[in-house]
């Protein structure tokens, strides 16, 4: 049980560190992935965000 707490604990820790989507960073970070590792979310907001500027809510 103590095993599964600190893997989610440690979860939960990585996921509070990622870029908030749309960010300068966010985008760096998503230039840097292979484009074939993209999902179609990521995609869409790569070009809504990075590509036409737009800014995020």
């Amino acid at each position: 049980m103590k095993k599964l707490s600190l893997a989610l604990m440690g979860i939960i820790l990585l996921c509070g560190c990622s870029p908030k989507v749309g960010s300068d960073e966010w985008c760096k970070q998503m230039e840097k992935k292979p484009k074939g590792d993209w999902t179609a979310n990521q995609l869409k907001d790569y070009t809504k965000y990075c590509v036409l500027n737009q800014k995020p809510d």
